[in-house]
């Protein structure tokens, strides 16, 4: 795949760069009058997997599509472990794109073998079918497989020249919950084979589950930037009490506490839970389907970037 960067200056290998897979510096995408990408800084470690969340239209695909070559940015620099972009990339990276069309009347092992064919060294396809569990498919038109297989197939593609970075766009967007977890089993796997894997993904439990280290994009910057139990302990020093919206009356949100409107339900931010749960006793709020928990990265996410619907 031709990668259509700027020319970049010699390769600068400083101390304080070492470990780094890629680098981005100063991205700047135009479309039109349309800014997708706003001076965007970014350094994902090597070994680790990095996750990209952000709403719709954040500026997280063009990101991807940027580092990925794919889409040449206009003005800025992405490096791939301290070296311009060039050759070396094309052989060491894998790619599971958002959406995928494959050739028609083949079957797993043969859109497998046909992807290998592509590049001098990598996995043999035997190999590449076992480690997504897919020898019992082997044989099966690629047509007539069911979403998670097709996702697991589209994987053994990106990894048939044994990728030392491999991007994930969405990978488990529409699956079934059993087919993202058994997606999410196959990614922990080829994270202790030490790869570099770059996420994108709608889904926060994927990200806290899976990624050492994510970023949290809005309006085409970085906003928040590290391991996703960092960021909750910076952002977060409350529990979160959870109620039905049907089970709290009118009369308790005169109450002096932290209050947050979901659709269904009315969720309390505080630091002092004893506290709390003695004001909501003495209001007479029905406690029989209280929840109480910590907060995760989707309290994070709709903190950070607002609820409104983004289109």
């Amino acid at each position: 795949m031709p990668l259509n960067l700027p020319r970049s200056s010699p390769a600068r290998r400083p101390e304080a760069l070492a470990g780094l897979a890629i680098q981005a510096e100063g991205l700047v995408k135009r479309f039109g009058s349309t800014v997708a990408l706003n001076s965007l800084d970014l350094q994902v470690q090597e070994g680790t997997v990095f996750a990209m969340l952000g709403p719709n239209g954040a500026g997280k695909t063009t990101t991807i599509e940027i580092m990925e070559g794919i889409l040449p940015p206009t003005s800025g620099e992405v490096r791939y472990r301290g070296e311009p972009w060039g050759a070396r990339f094309r052989e060491e990276a894998g790619i599971l794109f958002q959406k995928t069309a494959l050739q028609d009347f083949l079957s797993v092992r043969q859109s497998v073998a046909l992807f290998r064919g592509l590049y001098e060294r990598g996995l043999e396809v035997d190999e590449v079918l076992k480690m997504c569990a897919l020898e019992k498919l082997a044989g099966r038109d690629n047509r007539k497989l069911s979403g998670g297989q097709q996702q697991r197939l589209l994987l053994a593609i990106a990894l048939v020249n044994d990728p030392k970075v491999l991007f994930l766009d969405e990978p488990t967007t529409g699956l079934d919950p059993q087919a993202r977890r058994n997606f999410w089993e196959l990614v922990e796997s080829i994270k202790a084979r030490r790869k570099t894997i770059i996420l994108t993904t709608h889904y926060m439990e994927e990200a806290q589950l899976l990624c050492d280290e994510i970023a949290i994009m809005d309006r085409g910057r970085i906003i928040a930037q590290g391991a996703p139990q960092q960021l909750l302990r910076e952002h977060f020093s409350e529990v979160l009490l959870e109620l039905p919206r049907q089970e709290f009356p009118e009369g308790a949100r005169r109450l002096p506490l932290k209050l947050i409107d979901a659709s269904d339900r009315v969720e309390i931010s505080t630091h002092d839970l004893d506290g709390t749960l003695r004001a909501l006793i003495a209001a007479q709020v029905p406690l029989r389907n209280l929840r109480i928990r910590p907060a995760n990265l989707e309290d994070l996410f709709l903190d950070l970037t607002g609820k409104e619907l983004r289109a």
